[in-house]
């Protein structure tokens, strides 16, 4: 009967056990302090968490007996859910685009605008448009590149060296 019931319960369940949806007797149960109570009957157990104030949560239901804790669901629950989400970042890619032929003033602009991005943690591309005959000419585009790459120093780090694609000249810049 037990390998019956075995094979019902999936191994990774998204769904926490707690307080009465608890049927199985005996249970090891851990005290709100982390204390070992021992294996007491599941209705023991329930009574406890209750004069504690507090929730029965079955936090290893594929153990033998299985482990209960008296704790707060809610704040568990609360505390899971920010652990999960604590490693997704949310960093943008923002563009700004030039030309070889733009000046030095137009140039500073953009570079401040960029110095906004990565002090908002975003990544910036910094793109040289080369458009009919400033193809001839590359190493115009390249000092432009080099400019920018010089005075985002202090606040980015070069993640993609400057490198030609096509009629554009891209290279990546990511925050400190």
């Amino acid at each position: 009967m037990a390998l019956a019931r075995k094979n019902i319960q999936p191994e990774n369940r998204d769904t926490v056990r707690i307080n009465n949806s608890i049927r199985i007797s005996p249970i090891r149960v851990v005290s709100e302090d982390g204390e070992q109570l021992g294996i007491i009957p599941t209705e023991d157990a329930l009574s406890r968490a209750r004069d504690a104030g507090l929730d029965l949560v079955e936090v290893a239901p594929n153990e033998r007996p299985p482990v209960c804790r008296i704790m707060d669901y809610g704040k568990y629950k609360y505390d899971k859910n920010k652990k999960k989400n604590s490693g997704q970042s949310h960093t943008k890619t923002k563009e700004i685009r030039l030309r070889p032929k733009t000046g030095d003033e137009d140039v500073r602009t953009k570079i401040r605008q960029a110095e906004k991005f990565l002090k908002h943690k975003d990544k910036v591309q910094v793109s040289v448009l080369f458009r009919g005959r400033e193809m001839a000419h590359i190493e115009e585009g390249r000092k432009v590149m080099e400019m920018v790459i010089e005075l985002l120093e202090p606040v980015g780090k070069v993640e993609t060296t400057p490198q030609q694609h096509g009629r554009r000249m891209i290279c990546m810049i990511a925050p400190k």
